[in-house]
């Protein structure tokens, strides 16, 4: 008899996302005139920028020439042209990364879920409370028990380290999804700090670092030194530059990160992550990373940071919105996020938006017991639909 893995018996029965959907389809159904604006779901909306258009038509030609065909790429770890470009570009703010401690994804999502197969059951995870969902859901379909590190507003929604719990694995996101808010170099030495006293791992979401405008805030954990030793990171290129249908990340892992087994026996973390690639994951197409490469180009960054400005007016239009009605959030400033206070439960906030002004959102309480009150909004539109949805938001919270 074949048995069900039983991890996955103890998920919520819904996926925030899901659940969303059938919301606006069972809206839809009954209002099929009715012109929704989504705001939710973080897909982006502007197309990809001419020069990565342009890199992938290239190599979608060299795919169609005996001497330039490409099928699997050798090392694992994705094109040496397109790790040399991640390395490149991390130098670009301070960083100093080797290719070879780049793996080369088709997202962090991907990556965030799979990297706890290669620890152990027994570690406990500890996520900020809101968080992503995906953190809570692959740390508890790998039996990992879960524990929360709050983050409130009364923190900022930055998640407040404990002092009596020993946790293994740390999961961090900045700029956090879904709050917007974005770690300080004190902040992050703090949970570095903590990580290596307790000889944990911090498995560290930037794919939102490209929006960070601050020149003090940190883009990479890398930024501190010492995260070197207990720190994966882990970006990706869909909110960067657009990449949500083609799909592309990375994760770093420095050479001398090494954890322990039952024995107190050390291992390279490394060589694990490779040999598990190896193993389950056949790399991204070749077409798709000649179109990464072209992203970490002088004129790829130019055009890539002109969309990113052009979702960051979304926000700006979001916040003034917000400013005007007094209504408390955070995001906005280096974050594409407006998560802002909706004075009742978030699902009925939710319902109400949706069929009162046909504006999709996402619930805060879908990230976490301490996201319940809370909403959160992307600048992810277009320019016509962020204006109207504010006015739209205007006539309702003035109420």
């Amino acid at each position: 008899m074949s048995k069900i893995n039983q991890n996955f018996l103890n998920l919520k029965e819904n996926y925030l996302f899901i659940e969303i959907g059938k919301r606006i389809r069972g809206y839809t159904d009954k209002n099929p005139d009715k012109s929704i604006i989504r705001m939710g779901i973080g897909d982006v909306t502007q197309p990809l920028a001419p020069v990565v258009v342009e890199a992938m038509k290239k190599a979608c030609d060299e795919m169609g020439v005996k001497e330039t065909f490409k099928g699997y790429e050798d090392s694992g770890r994705g094109y040496l042209f397109l790790r040399e470009a991640v390395a490149g570009y991390y130098k670009g703010f301070g960083v100093t990364i080797e290719p070879d401690e780049i793996f080369i994804s088709d997202g962090a999502k991907s990556d965030s879920g799979n990297i706890t197969d290669i620890f152990s059951e027994n570690n406990i995870a500890l996520v900020s409370d809101p968080a992503y969902p995906v953190y809570v859901d692959s740390s508890i379909m790998n039996g990992k028990n879960v524990i929360y590190a709050d983050a409130t507003e009364r923190t900022g929604f930055a998640p407040i380290i404990p002092t009596n719990t020993k946790a293994d694995i740390i999961y961090l996101c900045s700029p956090n999804n879904p709050t917007g808010a974005v770690f300080t170099k004190e902040q992050i030495q703090k949970w570095v700090d903590y990580a290596i006293f307790n000889k944990a791992v911090i498995i560290y979401d930037a794919a939102y670092e490209a929006f960070i405008s601050d020149e003090s805030l940190p883009r990479s954990i890398f930024c501190i030194e010492s995260a070197r030793k207990c720190a994966i990171e882990i970006a990706s290129l869909s909110k960067t530059a657009g990449f949500t249908g083609t799909r592309c990340g990375y994760t770093i892992i420095p050479k001398e990160l090494e954890f322990y087994d039952e024995n107190g026996n050390s291992y390279n973390v490394l060589k694990i992550w490779a040999r598990r690639q190896g193993s389950k994951f056949n790399g991204v197409p070749y077409i798709i990373q000649r179109g990464a490469e072209a992203v970490f180009t002088p004129e790829g960054l130019k055009q890539t940071r002109e969309t990113i400005g052009y979702y960051m007016q979304n926000a700006e239009i979001m916040s003034d919105t917000f400013d005007e009605l007094g209504i408390k959030y955070t995001g906005g400033k280096n974050s594409p996020y407006i998560w802002f206070k909706c004075n009742m439960p978030s699902w009925e906030f939710f319902d109400k938006l949706l069929t009162e002004k046909q504006i999709v959102g996402t619930p805060g309480a879908g990230f976490g017991k301490n996201g319940d009150g809370w909403f959160r909004l992307t600048a992810f539109g277009t320019r016509e639909n962020t204006i109207e949805a504010m006015r739209r938001v205007k006539e309702l919270l003035k109420k």
